[in-house]
């Protein structure tokens, strides 16, 4: 505001000393300094102050002292003596009278009959009547600020102009605003002085006469500012004000520029106050304006980025002013830059040719104290050119470029300044624009490659721009010019818009001038690998770019071998997992198995050899994961693992394709995947899964894939069990200096079994204290042993300790646990002629596992762990199968193939028998698994003999087995020892504990795959074990889906077995889908009753008519259709004996009787439920006729219903 120029403004010394209320100070101060505070010190000198203290009271006679010598005070204290209420009413009033006069300047109340200039008036009026008269004008200029509603203009006031009475203007301004404040508000006061000439000086001499007001009157007057200062007058003018109010009070400039960018507004008064400020210690390093126009550019607030960028592209549009805040900053910028520029450099003219020199003086280093400024001046300039749009002049892109081709010293901060450097000279190509330039960049780039090694080892990094350079390079040659913008981007920090046509000048100088594909990749193959590479290592890295000349296939094209290079790397890594390492792994595999091109088909890379891979795993290969110090870090072994794993799973993929061009890469040997702990290394990764990335959950879906057996659910919550906090404080609890067990002394200890019992559980409970790595150097140990547990006389809790311990064990070394555990559980028969079981021969035939001694199907802790290896060998060998099928495809008919291709997808449906046939092999290796274990829930002939029954499960769970026709039914007379043997088999039995065990692993392989219950159930198994697995196997419900297309095949056993299967579903299972099929069931027996033969009606019926108690028992509904058919059967039966001696005819009329008064039967005994029918023995019903046996049976299942009937209720 050029209006106050050559008045004298309050000096920041000054408003320090009001502010603080130092009249030390202010004594201090010349007489015109002294002059512009006078309202605030007399009305300090003259009212009742609220501090009483005696301080206060010696600080007032000073300010009184001050004031008496000076002449101005007489008509301030003259102002102060007015009647300031009957002024502030005649305002109000004046105020009302012209709102309704909607605001023209008519009739004044505050100032009448003025006969001169307001000047003129102003002078000879007395101290009351200067209140009124400026009192009046400011209203006036108040009032109308608030009618235009911020639009802008500009009040001719001759009294706000006359720089005659300027003092006594401002000492009444200040007089009133102190006396009305209500009238008056001070932002309000402020906000109008903006529309007068003079009005910043006013404003100043306003504020330091209430210095506590600063703040507010800041915020204030950026709140009501324009979003862009410089495009208006009144946002000039507002900047200016500030700008003055902030030199006043230097202190809050940085507060003020804080509020500034919090609003949004007067970007000009942000940057001018950044230009004015001095910081007591600047900063070497980065100046002020760069850090501030940084912040706004390069910050998270994009309102705030946007907001500025505006600034800067409409401050373009205008004509190059040097008063505008713009060119004054960028002018700064320029200096700034300059200043820091090598003196050769510095004082270069733009068209001179002496940058053509070779490494002369012309190119003298950038000096180590001004690197990290020049990085942040080249990353501001990036900013404002991608950002904000700004377009550089010709002297600034002149030293722009400039300070880019300089070469700085090598330190991280030099490493860091090329890396820009380059970076925005692939941004702003545009800045080289002539021929001169372009060969001064050529240099610079042949320079970068030069003494890139020597930058990496003096600088102290790994991150160098040797592999930018690289990288770049690569992008150039596979045209992959939006991954070079993301580069750029990524590496400057910024998003910027960067059109991939204006690389094509940098696109050529790359490929034809400085790196040739043949170079690169040469180059690539000797660069050094990475030492610990681990996310931890920003920067672009070599890794980066021999992953893209592996995707570009860049070595295969030019015969380079990159293995080594990539083994070394990996090798070379550490946590946290750098994130391109999979994608790396990714690559190195496509290459190794699909060549460049059809035509080639040899140009591949070389897989990693066995050697090298058992050399990662030697430490842990002899005992799986062994205590011995490892070589290589954990992060190393996981890496080679998916890469063995990834490579084979990709190995099967594409074996067709690879058939097809009579290639076949060498796949690994069992042999080595048998010496690579696999689980224990999962094991690992899952407590590193946050230093892992993504590499724990890769390594999980390629185990679940090809290793299925390794993911079993069960093992998942017994490790939980192992590694949780349980576990943990028993091991705390482990003292340091305990003894430890030799594998020798576990050994000894078995071999002295029983006599060794408490010495040998003393050795197992240390045992289970240990960590499951810990206890990999004591398996053999405990798995060669098994066999002697068999014994009767050994502990249960030694055997219930072994299995946790084998549980333990399983969780980082299953596979080879598995083997040992097999062989060591062999048949004590076979000792002599004993067969060492390998993992291939228990993959290829499972059923192995079930071979094992008979002892062991009676001792419970054995038995679960045998069905543990068998659950994991079924999955195994389907997985094994699976990947047997795709490595070994037809070779004859792939040849076929290949000479007729005129049959396209002939080879895809030469697949379909022998994918069928595996799946037949594999549903018969599950079924026959299934049909022996349910054979060894059948109690043996001694067992039988004590008692144990197999309907005791279902017996001690629900009462008496429905359906199930009782002894005395029949008129048999039962020997009376039968319930006390079923109490001797009990709860606690081995027997029922192995029932349990096989009933759970059934219960999991029905619920994987529900077609083994169904073929399972085709083929059947002994009725004397329907009790045991309907109440044992909660999934067997499902056997209701198929059971009518089980009654509905032609074998009778299949039609019998299929009933009473449905008969104890439907006791265990009373739904609505069990009703509908037990109708059925009705039925068809109904109708088999009309077709069958003689004999084989009494062999059907028989077994069946039992089950319709259960039908009866489970669903009442259903007594009309059975009684019905049990009539049926029996007049049927009757017709056929009609002609023999034998009266039936009783018989008939008594099932007549008893299916129309069921509720009339004889009850033998008051309150009894048990029925009573006439006593037969057993010559009467041996000898009878199949008729006459079934026409009883018909009648003790009318019973039975019946006694069931009044039971329930």
């Amino acid at each position: 505001m050029s209006d106050g120029t050559g008045l004298q403004f309050v000096s920041p010394y000054a408003f320090e000393a009001m502010q603080k209320v130092d009249v030390v100070r202010l004594a201090a101060l010349s007489d015109p300094e002294l002059r512009l505070l006078l309202p605030c010190l007399v009305r300090m000198a003259l009212c009742a102050p609220a501090d009483q203290s005696q301080t206060w009271a010696q600080d007032k006679k000073l300010i009184l002292r001050l004031l008496s010598g000076v002449e101005a005070v007489n008509s301030i204290v003259a102002l102060l003596s007015v009647d300031f209420h009957a002024l502030e009413q005649d305002a109000r009033k004046e105020q009302q009278l012209r709102h309704k006069a909607g605001g023209s300047n008519g009739e004044s109340i505050l100032v009448t009959q003025l006969q001169h200039g307001l000047t003129l008036e102003f002078e000879q009026s007395d101290p009351l009547r200067r209140l009124r008269l400026t009192l009046s004008e400011l209203l006036a200029i108040m009032n109308k600020v608030v009618d235009l509603n911020g639009e802008f203009f500009l009040k001719s006031s001759e009294l706000f102009e006359s720089p005659v009475y300027l003092e006594e203007v401002a000492d009444v301004l200040c007089i009133l605003q102190a006396e009305l404040p209500s009238l008056l508000p001070i932002v309000d006061v402020a906000e109008a002085l903006l529309h007068v000439r003079n009005g910043d000086w006013f404003l100043c001499l306003l504020v330091a006469n209430v210095p506590d007001s600063f703040n507010e009157v800041c915020r204030g007057l950026i709140k009501n500012g324009e979003r862009q200062d410089e495009e208006s007058m009144g946002g000039r003018r507002r900047t200016e004000a500030l700008r003055q109010l902030c030199q006043m009070n230097p202190s809050q400039a940085l507060n003020i520029r804080a509020m500034v960018v919090e609003e949004c507004h007067l970007p000009g008064l942000g940057v001018a106050l950044t230009l004015d400020y001095k910081p007591d210690t600047p900063d070497e390093a980065v100046s002020p304006l760069v850090s501030y126009v940084s912040g706004l550019l390069l910050g998270t607030n994009s309102k705030v980025r946007t907001w500025f960028s505006m600034f800067i592209r409409n401050g373009q549009q205008r004509k190059r002013e040097s008063s505008s805040v713009l060119w004054q900053m960028r002018r700064q910028l320029l200096l700034e830059l300059v200043a820091i520029l090598p003196r050769s450099r510095s004082t270069h003219v733009p068209n001179d040719g002496g940058m053509e020199d070779g490494g002369g003086s012309g190119y003298s280093g950038l000096r180590e104290e001004h690197v990290v400024k020049a990085s942040a001046l080249l990353r501001l300039y990036c900013a404002l050119m991608g950002i904000a749009g700004l377009r550089p002049t010709d002297e600034e892109a002149e030293q722009l470029l400039q300070l880019m081709t300089s070469r700085p010293p090598a330190t991280p901060a030099g490493v860091r300044f090329v890396s820009l450097s380059f970076c925005k000279l692939l941004a702003f190509p545009t800045l080289v624009s002539t021929p001169e330039q372009e060969q001064l960049m050529v240099m610079w780039l042949s320079w970068m490659i030069k003494e890139e090694e020597y930058f990496e080892s003096a600088a102290g990094v790994s991150a160098s721009f040797g592999e930018m350079l690289l990288l770049v390079a690569m992008y150039f040659h596979s045209n992959q010019l939006s991954s070079i913008i993301e580069l750029v981007c990524s590496t400057l920090g910024m998003k910027i818009a960067i059109k991939p046509s204006s690389l094509s000048k940098m696109k050529t100088i790359f490929t034809q001038e400085i790196f040739t594909e043949q170079v690169v990749t040469a180059h690539a193959v000797r660069v050094a690998v990475t030492n610990n590479l681990s996310a931890n290592i920003t920067g672009f890295l070599p890794i980066h770019c021999i992953y893209q000349l592996l995707r570009s296939r860049a070595f295969t094209k030019h015969k380079v071998s990159i293995k080594d290079w990539i083994y070394r790397q990996l090798c070379e890594t550490t946590t946290p997992i750098h994130t391109q390492l999979i994608p790396l792994i990714d690559a190195y595999i496509n290459s190794i198995l699909t060549p460049a091109s059809k035509a080639n088909p040899e140009a591949t890379n070389q897989p990693i050899t066995e050697q090298e891979i058992l050399n990662v795993f030697q430490s842990c290969a002899g005992g799986e994961g062994g205590r011995g110090r490892q070589r290589y870090s954990i992060t190393t072994q996981l890496l080679i693992l998916y890469y063995i794993l990834s490579y084979e799973e990709n190995l099967l993929a594409s074996t067709k394709q690879l058939a097809l061009m009579q290639k076949k890469p060498k796949s690994y040997s069992a042999a080595l995947m048998d010496h690579i702990p696999i689980k224990y290394l999962v094991t690992q990764a899952q407590g590193l899964q946050q230093e892992l990335g993504g590499l724990h959950s890769a390594l999980l879906r390629l185990l679940a894939t090809n290793y299925p057996h390794l993911c079993l659910v069960e093992d998942w919550v017994c490790e939980e069990e192992v590694t949780g906090t349980l576990p943990l404080l028993r091991k705390m609890m482990l003292p340091s200096n305990s003894c430890r067990y030799t594998q020798s002394q576990l050994h000894q200890a078995f071999q002295k079994l029983p006599s060794s019992s408490p010495r040998l559980m003393r050795i197992l409970e240390h045992l289970t204290l240990l960590s499951p790595g810990d206890l990999i150097p004591y398996a053999e140990a405990l798995t060669a042993s098994m066999a002697l547990l068999l014994e009767p006389s050994v502990p249960r809790r030694i055997l219930q300790t072994l299995n946790k311990l084998w549980m333990g064990l399983n969780t980082v070394m299953p596979r080879r646990l598995w083997v040992m555990t097999v062989n060591a559980l062999q048949p004590s028969a076979k000792l002599l002629r004993r067969q060492k079981y390998t993992q291939n021969d228990l993959m290829v035939d499972p059923l192995i596992v079930l071979r094992c001694d008979q002892r062991v199907y009676r001792c419970p802790p054995l038995m679960d762990i045998v069905l543990h290896m068998l659950n994991g060998y079924l999955l195994a060998s389907k997985a094994y199968l699976h990947c047997h099928l795709k490595e070994t495809p037809d070779f004859d008919r792939q040849s076929q193939t290949v000479s007729s291709l005129c049959v396209p997808g002939q080879a895809d449906t030469m697949d379909v028998p022998r994918e069928e046939l595996k799946n037949a092999l594999l549903a018969a290796q599950d079924s026959a698994a299934v049909q022996i274990l349910l054979e060894v829930c059948l109690p043996t002939s001694e067992e039988q003999q004590l008692g144990a029954n197999t309907d005791s499960l279902l017996s001690t769970i629900r009462g008496p087995l429905p359906g199930k026709p009782k002894p005395t039914s029949l008129g048999l007379r039962s020997k009376g020892g039968v319930e006390v043997a079923e109490l001797e088999g009990g709860l606690l039995s081995d027997l029922r504990e192995v029932q349990c065990l096989i009933c759970c692993l059934l219960h999991q392989m029905f619920i994987a795959d529900p077609n083994i219950a169904k073929l399972v159930h085709f083929q059947g198994y002994p009725q004397a074990l329907l009790p045991l697995t309907v109440a044992g196997i909660p999934s067997i419900h499902i056997c209701l889906d198929f059971i009518p297309e089980l009654l509905a095949q032609p074998q009778l056993e299949k039609q019998i077995f299929g009933i009473q299967l449905l008969s104890y579903l439907c006791i265990q299972y009373a739904l609505p889908k069990s009703l509908s099929v037990a109708r059925l069931a009705i039925s068809v027996m109904g109708t088999l009753l009309t077709v069958l033969t003689r004999a084989k009606r009494f062999s059907f019926f028989m077994p069946t008519l039992p089950c319709l108690v259960a039908f009866c028992q489970a669903f009442p509904p259903l007594y009309d259709d059975v009684a019905a058919l049990l009539v049926q059967v029996g007049q049927v039966c009757a017709s056929d004996v009609a002609t023999k001696a034998r009266d039936i005819d009783p018989l008939i009329a008594r099932l007549h009787f008893l299916k129309e008064n069921p509720q009339e039967v004889q009850v033998s005994g008051e309150g009894s439920s048990e029925l009573t029918l006439p006593q037969r023995t057993a010559e009467e019903l041996g000898g009878a006729d199949p008729d006459v046996q079934l026409c009883y049976c018909v009648e003790a299942t009318f019973m039975d219903i019946i006694g069931s009937t009044l039971h329930g209720l």
